[in-house]
């Protein structure tokens, strides 16, 4: 089924975002493909900076000791629980604002499925170059854009117009939450729980 909707979102998503909102996915689903999905970046990016490390441009490539990327591997995976769990009841807080108020387990659902892109592309953290992870990331951001202003109106049950209102709503929710946990991490480091690197 998880399969079926990621190969859908990629091939036909309007025709996908229908079918997910006619199957009523259960709680119990929805928390599985959280699970599994944000796991990807974060299993991923562990082996990325332990084994290969990140490289900038002709630089010696910088890796990270086990016991510091283990433990931001487990806070990554955290924030990204916390971030698709957020952005659910945001969406259920604002539907009444916008008209369309849907059960939160629809509102979760669809905060698990606009980041796919995000959490597939997540595999390239393997081979952690800048160059290389942009150049995939940055289609793949857009791409996420594209699938909340897509499947906003679908899930909610409202008017494009209104939607488009609400998708910006939503992705303006994001981007602050995105700078929030930027400087976190800034002020984290700042007290010393920054990463710590091999020699």
């Amino acid at each position: 089924m998880l399969l079926e909707h990621i190969i859908g979102f990629f091939l036909h998503p309007s025709e996908e975002w229908e079918s997910v909102r006619a199957s009523n996915t259960p709680f119990s689903r929805v928390i599985f493909h959280i699970l599994l999905l944000g796991a990807i970046p974060v299993v991923c990016g562990y082996f990325g900076t332990t084994q290969f490390g990140w490289q900038i441009g002709t630089a010696e490539a910088i890796k990270l000791t086990t016991g510091s990327a283990a433990i931001i591997a487990v806070l990554y995976y955290i924030i990204i629980i916390i971030a698709v769990f957020s952005m659910g009841w945001m969406i259920h807080w604002m539907g009444q604002t916008y008209g369309a108020s849907q059960p939160l387990t629809r509102c979760l659902v669809l905060a698990a499925y606009i980041p796919i892109p995000l959490f597939l592309v997540g595999i390239t953290q393997l081979y952690p170059v800048l160059w290389f992870n942009l150049i995939i990331g940055i289609p793949a951001a857009s791409y996420t854009v594209f699938l909340l202003y897509l499947g906003i109106p679908v899930m909610m049950e409202i008017p494009p117009e209104r939607g488009f209102l609400f998708s910006s709503a939503i992705l303006a929710f994001g981007l602050v939450g995105l700078v929030g946990m930027l400087a976190a991490t800034v002020i984290l480091w700042g007290f010393g729980l920054g990463p710590v690197f091999t020699t």
